[in-house]
């Protein structure tokens, strides 16, 4: 979540940290761009700290919320990253801790944004601020009395003249006003930053209430280089009068690059030095005064302090691995590797079982990721513990407070899981037809999850939805809330929580592509626009009608937060409200004012026409306000009557370039540090202005009046009345640090209004819950027992933390009744992953749940599909997932069934058992005669790999593919000449691909030819070898014989022992296309018997070729010249012969097509390839093939019966 918090440091790109211990410090970053004119001062302002509040930001208390995302921007301990880009660091996991007495919506996970808190805390950054109401050169005033302030409002590029108000007052006053008055002063003492002109950054970090130090670190980042290349580090021990420039205690040429502080206890600081100069880091445990340097062996991103143990501390590194210290950083181990960024979080007490124990993310692979813990100093595999069983989605693992959330997408949607206080893992329930296309946690406050869900039918706004005690059901609470993108591309949904009123929030709307601001305040069962203010700040009246014009205020929290957009409220001043916004039918960007509300959001004032920064003073006793403008000032303005009235006050002599404000920290925030520069090119000065001079004396108790909280009128707010007491408007005096809210409050009897709708239903337009379509209010829960009882729900639900009491309760509430005997309904079986497919011989998780019925008397057998099955006698004996082992590749049909005495119920999935395919080779004859049918044939290796799609491209057709699922076709080609067969193999996410050119001729001779035993020891088997084998065979044949070249073709057959064949192709210039009888032949074979055809391999290696005898077969004759009968026995001995060779050289592989396996039918294309081959040569390869890699033939991929070779059906080209 994106929280501005008081942290132990302040940074700029501070986004995300979350309150939770007791605990507060101020922090600041300021950032300035020395190559802007003077008149363009790049400066963005970020609250920090705990002190004053702003119009552009929120309390301590109060957050801007941003959903975080299933994503670990937010935990309860202090979280520290870097943020240039080079050095990847930043703190959007800075988190704070708060003190005693803070709201408990200060465990929340969200958005805090405050311009300052307890101390006024700014961080600023390098870009130039824009002025939204400069229609003209005169900037706006507040009020209609005008002065112009010497030296303040001018331009020292333009020296153009400003009108300033001198002073701000009521109607009344400014109406009876008379001579100017004398200008009013603060208290105040400035000290600049000597040689530290050119430095461009700034953080600091005041150590804490009452404390008087103050460190602050000056660099210069060259953005060039982007790197750091000069520091300072500056030491106040007087509230900032006077700073001491402490580089020899660290080292004259170190370059420090972030600093940090113990949240626990803020006297120990932590430096780190710039890791392109030296990886290094300097620790002090007296508040900064001395410092000792400790080495790392690692470069560090981010840093997650213990919200308890001071000095146990997680290092993140470059290089994704995660180390612990249980030392303050002076010592180092390695924790775990390959951690996801962000997503490793501390245990919490009370929840986890040790208090050293961590949970983290790690990634397995690009779309998978694994939710651990394990403990801090013994991080072993044996002491690993899996919460989840199963893959994760990377970068979803978030444990905020006694939830933790997951996400796993199945088949592209994503299924998002939560566990309550520890316990098993239960899909978040949304209605039905949510189908969610993201999801963000929001908030785990008080026993509830608050999601910000974007739908199918979304793009740029989001649903509210609130979930049970349970974190599982959700209903929704707002429809279409407005969302930006943050400057770290996170998502920023416009909610606000109002701080110090329990179930309060703003809520920005779209409407008909208007966006208009809602107010709720029963944590938003009810919701309802802002009325305007009636008048103006000059007393005019404002003709606003509710609801075609209200008020709007901005609550995102834009990259800049030092200009419009800005909101706050604080817990010690409850109902003071200050934001920044607009009146009409829309929220707009143009004509923006400040409002205020003294009661909680039922009536606002305007009080500034252009925009200021607010800051609350004394405990909210008194306000200052600051003008947002790239001007120098020297002014800001005070009001202690809830804004009523302003006054104007000095701060400097010379005119200021404003960029960031820090308070002191505590409540009270009496003392203010303003951080400028007079020019672009002048040092840092620092100007401290301690308010305690204005306030004459302290509050008593009749300063204080009781104020009853309502809405529009109706006192009963939560289930309570409640009664607050504040300062009177009138009252000038200082509260100071013992003043504390006091609150009584009363019970009020339950309505219908303290109701809202339960999961599974939806409100009416009368206003009354009934059930959503899809819903069956009669479905039970699997955890009810028979014996036991349940909570049958009404339709209705009472908001959290709602404290009402009789009245409608009992109608509404749901009722206990007796588990009735019911049988299984709503049984599921899926996957761990959410997959369909399975590695062979790698465990598989199933996981099985009960919608309805008794679980615990509802036994579920899980039969895997491959002969095995297991039954287990209720569904809480498998909540950990059902693990199982296959042996061999397949499709299995696995099936769960549940059963007890009044029925069952059954459920399958068909799982996919897959291996990798590594090689496949395309069988196919070299030559072919034209129009007779040749069978091509694709072998795989491994032989079976699963479901597998075969591509055929053959011959000329290139354009329109085969696809078939058997792995042979038989073809024709019915031109001579070269064709080329294409196969692409596609099994799982592995296509592999093999080619071969196949010689078509209207007929020709072959014989197969053996070899001396020598040349098998210097065959390698690899296709380049035997192509050039053949080449040299073919010539030592023309030699021999004097055939010519065009005449004949000769290639070596894979596999051994070598052997190879020869084709014999017609002269067709002397026999115009009829065949030679004998002559050629006879001479070939002639050469061959008498041991002529003879070739060196290598020298001392003589390979004499023969010709192989098989039978006293004659030559293979394609021609159509021969008798029935020569030609029937002639094909008899072939065959005769070639079976004898087949059977003599196969009966290994022959006898392993009997192999058990899965008992379902073969589906087409399950056939082995052996039943494949077409004739000798085909045979030959695939013995050759495997029997060189010592497997044997299995069975069918998705055979489940024992195999059967059988026939091959060929599919026609």
């Amino acid at each position: 979540m994106l929280c501005f918090s008081h942290a132990a440091k302040a940074e700029i790109t501070c986004r995300s940290c979350q309150p939770g211990n007791k605990w507060r410090a101020q922090e600041l970053l300021l950032k300035f761009d020395t190559s802007e004119p003077a008149t363009g001062l790049k400066g963005e302002v970020f609250g920090r700290g705990d002190g004053a509040g702003s119009s552009g930001a929120a309390s301590a208390e109060s957050r801007r919320l941003r959903c975080a995302a299933l994503s670990a921007e937010c935990a309860p301990e202090i979280r520290a990253e870097y943020t240039e880009q080079r050095l990847k660091r930043n703190t959007d996991n800075l988190r704070a801790i708060s003190e005693p007495g803070e709201s408990e919506f200060a465990k929340m996970k969200v958005s805090r944004v405050q311009m300052s808190g307890d101390g006024a805390g700014f961080t600023t950054r390098t870009r130039k601020r824009a002025r939204r109401n400069s229609d003209d050169d005169k900037v706006r005033t507040p009020g209609s009395a005008q002065s112009q302030d010497p030296g303040e409002g001018r331009s020292s590029a333009a020296g153009r003249r400003v009108t300033r108000s001198e002073l701000r007052w009521s109607g009344e006053e400014r109406r009876a006003a008379g001579p100017r008055q004398e200008e009013l002063k603060l208290n105040s003492s400035t000290f600049a930053l000597t040689g530290d002109s050119s430095h461009n950054q700034a953080m600091v970090h005041w150590s804490g209430q009452n404390s008087s130090v103050i460190l602050m670190l000056t660099k210069l980042f060259d953005f060039n280089l982007n790197s750091v290349t000069e520091s300072s580090l500056w030491r106040s021990t007087d509230y900032g009068a006077t700073y001491q420039k402490l580089n020899d205690k660290v080292g004259a040429k170190t370059i420090l690059s972030y600093l940090y502080v113990s949240p626990n206890n803020k006297r120990k600081i932590m430096l780190l030095t710039d890791p392109e100069v030296e990886s290094s880091l300097l620790i002090s445990s007296d508040e900064g005064a001395t410092y000792q340097k400790y080495r790392l062996n690692f470069y560090i991103l981010s840093l997650l302090f213990h919200p308890e143990q001071e000095d146990w501390i997680l290092a993140y590194s470059h290089d994704q691995k995660l180390y612990s210290s249980v030392e303050f950083g002076r010592r180092w181990q390695l924790v775990h590797e390959r951690v996801a960024p962000n997503r490793f979080y501390w245990s919490k007490m009370g929840l986890d079982k040790e208090p050293g124990l961590i949970h983290l993310e790690t990634s397995i692979s690009e779309g998978q990721a694994l939710y651990v813990t394990c403990k801090l100093q013994n991080c072993t595999d044996a002491n690993k513990g899996k919460p989840f069983p199963g893959y994760i989605d990377p970068n979803s693992l978030v444990v905020q407070d006694e939830y933790v959330f997951v996400q796993v997408s199945t088949a592209g949607r994503p299924i998002y899981y939560v566990s309550a206080k520890r316990d098993v893992f239960t899909p978040m329930k949304l209605p039905k037809y949510t189908l969610p296309k993201d999801l963000h946690v929001i908030s785990t406050d008080e026993n509830r999850v608050v999601a910000a869900v974007q739908e199918w039918n979304q793009n740029e706004t989001y649903n509210l939805y609130v979930s049970d005690t349970s974190g599982v059901y959700y209903t929704l609470a707002l429809e279409n809330v407005v969302s930006s993108m943050g400057p770290e591309g996170n998502v920023m949904v416009d909610l606000y929580e109002v701080a110090g009123i329990k179930g309060m929030f703003l809520a920005n709307k779209k409407t008909d592509n208007q966006v208009k601001t809602h107010i709720t305040y029963n944590r938003g069962r009810d919701w309802r626009l802002l009325q305007a203010p009636s008048k103006d700040l000059r007393g005019n009246s404002i003709h606003c009608v509710l609801p075609y014009c209200s008020l709007h205020l901005h609550l995102h929290v834009s990259a800049n937060p030092y200009t419009s957009g800005n909101i706050a409220s604080r817990d010690s001043a409850p109902g003071i409200i200050v934001a920044s916004g607009s009146i009409g039918s829309e929220l707009t960007t143009s004509n923006v004012s400040v409002f205020i509300t003294s009661d909680a959001g039922n009536t606002w004032r305007q009080i500034f026409d252009e925009e200021y920064a607010v800051l609350y003073l004394d405990q909210g006793g008194a306000l200052v306000a600051i003008r947002h403008t790239p001007l120098p000032i020297r002014h800001l303005w005070l009001s202690f009557d809830e804004g009523r009235q302003w006054n104007k006050y000095s701060f400097t002599n010379t005119p200021l370039f404003v960029d960031g404000v820090l308070g002191e920290p505590g409540e009270e925030t009496l003392i203010m540090t303003i951080f400028g520069h007079v020019s672009h090119r002048s040092e840092w000065q620092l100007v401290k202005i301690d308010f305690r001079s204005i306030f004459n004396r302290r509050c008593t108790e009749a300063d204080y009046q009781t104020w009853h909280l309502h809405n529009q009128g109706e006192p009963c707010l939560m289930g309570v009345k409640r009664i607050y007491r504040k300062l009177k408007p009138t009252s000038r005096c200082v509260m100071g640090k013992t003043y504390s809210v006091s609150m009584t409050s009363g019970p009020c009897d339950c309505t219908e209004a303290d109701f809202e709708c339960d999961y599974g239903y939806e409100r009416r337009t009368n206003g009354k819950c009934a059930p959503a379509f899809w819903f069956h209010p009669s479905s039970m829960s699997r955890s009810c027992t028979t014996g036991m009882t349940f909570l049958n729900s009404t339709g209705y639900r009472k908001v959290v933390s709602n404290n009402c009491t009789a009245g409608v309760s009992v109608e509404y509430t749901a009722r206990r009744q007796q588990c009735p005997i019911q049988a299984p309904k709503g049984l599921h079986l899926v996957t761990s992953e959410g997959t369909l497919t399975a590695t062979l011989g790698t465990n598989v998780t199933f996981l099985v749940f009960l919608e309805e019925g008794d679980g615990a008397r509802t036994s579920i057998t899980l039969d895997f599909g491959d002969g095995h099955a297991l039954t287990y006698s209720n569904v809480s004996s498998i909540e950990d997932g059902i693990k199982h082992v296959y042996k061999a590749v397949g499709i299995y049909r696995v099936t769960a069934t549940g059963e007890n005495s009044l029925g069952s119920e059954t459920v399958m999935l068909y799982l996919h058992v897959t291996c990798q395919l590594e090689y496949i080779h395309l069988s196919a004859p070299f030559v072919a005669v034209r129009n007779k049918e040749v069978n091509l044939t694709a072998v795989l290796w491994p032989s079976q790999v699963g479901t597998v799609t075969y591509i055929w491209w053959i011959g000329n057709n290139t354009e329109v593919p085969l696809i078939t699922l058997e792995g042979s076709v038989a073809c024709t080609f019915p031109r001579e000449g070269i064709s080329t067969v294409t196969v692409q193999v596609s099994a799982g996410n592995t296509i592999l691909q093999d080619r071969k050119n196949i010689a078509v001729h209207e007929y020709f001779r072959s014989h197969l030819l053996a070899f001396s035993s020598n040349l098998d020891d210097h065959n390698p088997d690899v296709a380049e070898w035997r192509l050039d084998v053949s080449r040299v065979i073919k010539n030592s044949l023309i030699q021999a014989t004097g055939v010519r070249e065009d005449q004949l073709l000769v290639t070596v057959l894979p596999g051994l022992p070598t052997a190879a064949e020869f084709f014999l192709l017609p002269d067709k210039q002397l026999t115009e296309g009829k065949p030679e009888k004998n002559s050629l032949s006879e001479v070939l074979l002639s050469a061959l018997n008498q041991n002529l055809v003879q070739f060196t391999l290598r020298p001392g290696v003589q390979v004499t070729v023969y010709a192989a005898h098989l039978s006293a077969a004659p030559l293979v004759d394609t021609s159509e010249n021969h008798s029935g009968s020569a030609m029937l026995m002639l094909l008899s001995v072939v065959v005769v012969g070639l079976a004898v060779f087949v059977i003599y050289k196969f009966k290994r592989l022959i006898a392993a097509c009997q192999m058990p396996s899965p008992a379902y039918p073969t589906l087409l294309g399950g056939a082995s390839p052996l039943t494949h081959l077409g004739g000798s040569r085909g045979n030959s390869f695939v013995r050759s093939f495997f029997a060189k890699r010592n497997v044997s033939q299995p069975s069918a991929a998705i055979n489940i019966k024992p195999f059967e070779c059988r026939q091959l059906t060929f599919l026609k080209c």
